[in-house]
């Protein structure tokens, strides 16, 4: 993205791209200190709560229901909703929590590592209180076919379009379905059990190599108030309020207030657990300030103008929602970058959008959607590697055993994307 900027400033400034460039960069920067500010304190957040064993003691409170495999499964499906705020959060502590219990029941590790992805990414679009959000909703919230809603915040007009994010809802209802075992076993999946039928492994020679060492946080316990609190305070504030800046500030002077006096961490373990939250979301940051960037600039160069001239005579307004999400869900694919992906076509699909009359709402759904696509399905998305380092299989046995219910659900989402076109 970086890279492309640089390019387009070249068209739009010239002999003074380089001026230019660090200027609309300026520009940039200044504009959206509230984003900034907003995804550092969250992962300021998100690692206290992960340092401080909160979210396994909550985790660990409810494991005490999993008696069979059926309840094991849903147990993990119902903490992939509640433990939304980051996926990073989710994979990791539920992975942490759940692969004793998992392995107790004789459950594949492919069948863990297939739950903790699909309720990663797909859980945490879908709630408006995320790190996801955030970053989608300030993307979108710059095209003028949304600001034309008349929303009172970048969070409402995301709001507008979770009820049509058809893909994570489809994946949500497929991965409940194959934890209440209404859904068929498939493919390698459908090998995973079997090999745990006949051998008792859970998981397969290949992956034995990432299972030597016993992980110390699977036995460590942590108190459940410690997740509880912040997170409870976090969710409230940013309802009642609308300020998530405010919530996550309050959350952290809670996690201060738990932590610190209690000696659960040190002042200093404090203060770095957060900056290391803090340097986490800085890769984030920059891809979010360099696509703020490209926008100004292939703005300034026309390159909107240009797409919609060229394009529009092969356009239709009921199918444009799902060419998007197509589009989008082949992008990430195939690049491994969901939130780059996002950035690179929100502004060239908006204004084609708004030329040929299609609804901008299901058009944030389609982006969204493919966003949430490629980090539930792409090989090697960071979303994929960390599902399968939490269960302990190869990511490859990880990506192949959830590939076809992935393909279900991506069907299914074309044909609503198709359905909601025609109708809206």
């Amino acid at each position: 993205m970086t890279a492309g900027s640089l390019i387009a400033a070249v068209f739009a400034y010239k002999s003074n791209f380089l001026t230019g460039w660090h200027g609309v960069l300026q520009k940039t920067m200044s504009e959206n200190i509230w984003v900034i500010l907003v995804c550092l304190l969250f992962g300021g957040l998100i690692s206290l709560l992960t340092a401080s064993k909160g979210s396994f003691g909550f985790a660990k409170y409810l494991s005490r229901l999993c008696t069979n495999q059926r309840r094991t499964l849903l147990m993990t499906y119902l903490m992939g909703i509640l433990i939304f705020v980051d996926d990073y959060l989710n994979v990791l502590s539920i992975g942490a929590c759940m692969k004793k219990i998992s392995d107790e029941k004789k459950i594949p590790r492919e069948t863990l590592a297939y739950m903790l992805d699909s309720t990663g990414a797909p859980v945490c679009v879908l709630l408006p209180i995320s790190t996801w959000a955030v970053f989608y909703a300030n993307l979108f919230y710059g095209q003028d076919s949304i600001r034309a809603l008349n929303c009172a915040s970048p969070i409402g007009a995301y709001i507008k379009a979770i009820p049509f994010c058809f893909y994570p809802i489809i994946t949500l209802i497929v991965v409940f379905l194959f934890a209440m075992g209404w859904m068929p076993r498939l493919g390698a999946m459908k090998k995973a059990y079997q090999r745990v039928e006949k051998t008792g492994q859970v998981f397969s020679e290949y992956s034995a190599k990432y299972n030597h060492n016993t992980v110390m946080s699977e036995d460590e316990s942590g108190n459940i108030w410690n997740f509880m609190l912040p997170m409870g305070i976090l969710i409230f504030l940013a309802v009642a309020t609308g300020d998530i800046l405010m919530a996550v500030i309050v959350a952290l002077l809670v996690c201060f207030v738990l932590y610190v006096p209690t000696k659960t961490m040190t002042m200093d373990e404090y203060m770095n657990n957060m900056l290391l939250g803090f340097s986490d979301m800085l890769p984030t940051l920059t891809m979010l300030v360099v696509a703020f960037v490209l926008k100004e600039v292939s703005s300034d160069m026309g390159m909107a103008v240009y797409i919609v001239e060229r394009a529009k005579p092969f356009l239709l307004p009921a199918a444009f929602p799902a060419m998007v999400f197509l589009l989008g869900a082949l992008l990430a694919f195939t690049t491994g970058s969901d939130w780059g992906m996002s950035s690179i076509i929100t502004p060239i699909v908006f204004p084609l959008g708004a030329t040929i009359g299609a609804s901008p709402i299901l058009i944030m759904a389609a982006i969204i959607s493919g966003g949430a696509f490629g980090s539930h399905a792409c090989f090697y998305a960071d979303a994929t590697l960390l599902a399968a380092q939490s269960s302990g299989i190869d990511s490859m046995e990880h990506a192949l055993t959830q590939l076809p219910y992935v393909i279900i659900a991506c069907i299914l989402s074309i044909a609503a994307f198709l359905a909601a076109g025609y109708f809206m």
